[in-house]
Parts: structure tokens; sequence; C-alpha cells
């Protein structure tokens, strides 16, 4: 071993830290200037498991795939197996807490790999180093405002930040994050969220279509909508099919589509609602919304299931 790696070696064994994050970020930074991805293992915790005493940050590729996984042959599944990522990679970094100070001291060191490490300018898009900073979250947040597509948000990004390797994240990390942030948006403002959406939809589509219907608490229960392109093949293809799926989504509503086939036989939708309750009124409701939203004109054929609230919501919106 060289003098330099042995220096190296005890200037990380001697390190200590104020907090268990704080090893983190170190052996995260060490890894990004290795060219590998951390992990976070093995914790132990206190008598009274209020307080965590012990940290195992392990290299990302430690371990193996466990056999249970590996007893089908790869070509037997129905679906594509995932790559094999785990190598038995021994590379660790251990730390424990002091219990009179509260600092953590580094217990446990092995920096062996058995895989091929990434060079500087790859390491950033590994795992553990891909982050979104609060500046770049706000920056995201802006231009998908406005309508601007999230690759195009990447390009903008590496321009900002002089290439990919500057950014911090991968496209895909901005899909995520916009998912997200839509997610806690929508759960904190509910129903007015997606009416304001609704809103921003027409003031850029003005033959955006969409109705909303409230309780007298001012509580969501009904709403349809339906874009340009929906009001068009609706005007070529007329024969309806016209049902509610199962309540599939967290707020246990039922989901109203409205959907044709075209001259290729591929599926369109002409509009889409949710529905408080599954009753002839609220079926009444939907049926006569879609109407207005189509100018009146009454669907050709209408294909449905049993559901007797839809059947009478049908005679009498309907009749022909």
């Amino acid at each position: 071993v060289s003098a330099e790696c042995m220096a190296e070696y005890d200037g990380i064994v001697s390190r200590m830290f104020d907090s268990e994050e704080d090893g983190f970020e170190f052996y995260n930074k060490y890894a990004l200037e290795k060219g590998f991805s951390v992990r976070k293992g093995y914790v132990e915790w206190d008598e009274a498991n209020e307080k965590i005493i012990l940290r195992k940050l392990v290299c990302s590729r430690e371990g193996c795939r466990e056999e249970k996984h590996m007893k089908r042959k790869r070509e037997d599944r129905k679906r594509k197996p995932r790559n094999i990522t785990r190598v038995g990679s021994k590379a660790k970094f251990v730390i424990a807490r002091v219990v009179k100070t509260g600092r953590w001291f580094v217990k446990d060191f092995i920096d062996e790999h058995n895989h091929p490490l990434a060079p500087r300018d790859l390491s950033c898009f590994l795992r553990s180093h891909r982050r979104i900073s609060d500046e770049k979250k706000a920056d995201i947040i802006e231009m998908e405002s406005v309508g601007i597509k999230k690759h195009k948000i990447m390009d903008v990004l590496c321009m900002q930040y002089g290439g990919y390797d500057h950014v911090g994240c991968t496209t895909r990390d901005i899909y995520n994050f916009c998912h997200r942030y839509k997610q806690e948006t929508v759960a904190a403002g509910d129903a007015q969220t997606v009416i304001r959406h609704m809103m921003a939809r027409q003031e850029r589509d003005p033959d955006y279509f969409f109705k909303y219907l409230v309780y007298k608490a001012g509580h969501l229960k009904g709403l349809f909508w339906s874009d340009t392109q929906s009001c068009l093949d609706y005007e070529a293809f007329s024969d309806v099919v016209f049902d509610s799926t199962y309540r599939t989504n967290k707020y246990n509503l039922p989901f109203v589509p409205f959907v044709g086939l075209n001259h290729h036989r591929s599926t369109v939708i002409f509009g889409c609602g949710i529905i408080s309750h599954e009753t002839k009124e609220a079926y009444e409701w939907m049926l006569r919304t879609f109407s207005e939203a189509m100018s009146q004109k009454h669907p050709i054929s209408v294909i449905t299931d049993g559901d007797l609230a839809m059947q009478r919501a049908i005679r009498v919106v309907w009749p022909d």
C-alpha cells in the first residue's frame, strides 16, 4: 500500500461528525470523487429504540441478488428481468454514535471494489449523487407551469449550468419531481386545484370544454372535460362506449370515460367525467353536459354495461 493511500485512509478513519447525516454527506462526496454510488445499509438503535447509534453505508453494488430470484431461467419469465447490479462489492463505511457527546466516529472503513469505477464526469449520474437543489426546483416549477416540456426544461438547465454533468439530475428525475409536486399540490388544494388547472387549459385552448357541479357545502359533486381534438373526433365518429370504471382513485370516485373507435379501429376519447355517486341524477347531468360539449349532437349508438341507473339516464337524455 502506498504512503498516499495510507494517509488518505488515516484521514478518513480519524474523522468525527456532528450527525449521521454529516457522515453520509462526507462518504457520498468521497464516492462521487472515486466513481461509485452509496446506499444506506444496516442500522442499530439504542435500548429505548429512540435514537440511531450505528449506521452502515455501503457501495450500491454491495451484496448479491437473492437466490430465489435467480432460480427461474431468465428466458422463461414473462416480465423482462431487471439488470443484475449487485455484484458483492465489499466497500463500506460504518459510523457509530458516542453516547456522552452525541458525535459520530468512524468505526469501520473498507475501500475495496470488485467492479469498474465510473469516471468523474459520469459519476454525477449515479443514483446517490443525483439531486435537484431548491433553486433548480423553483426554476423547474416555473418553466413547467408555462407549458415547457420536460425534455426542454432539461435543455434549458444544461445551458444555464454549463452541461449535463453540472445539472445534478437527469430528465427522468425532472419527470419524477414534477409528478410528486403535482400530487402534493392536488392533495393540498384538492378540487380547487383541478378547477384552476382546467381554467388554465381553457385559456390556452378556447375550445377546451369543462363543467363542474358542487354541493351546497362547496364539495365537488361532478366534473366533465373534453378538449378540441375530442370534439373533432366525436364529429366524425359518433358511436359511444359509455361506462364507469371501478373506484380506483384515492378519492374513491367513479371515473366515467366516453370513448369510441376511429376508421383505423383505434380507441379515441370523446370526454371524461368524475361523479360522486352512481345515481340516475348524476348520470343524467353527465350525459346532458356531454351533449352540451358536443353542440347537442346525439350519438348514433351507445354501448354500455347493465347498470340500471345508467340505462334510465340514457333513456331520459337520449331517448332515440
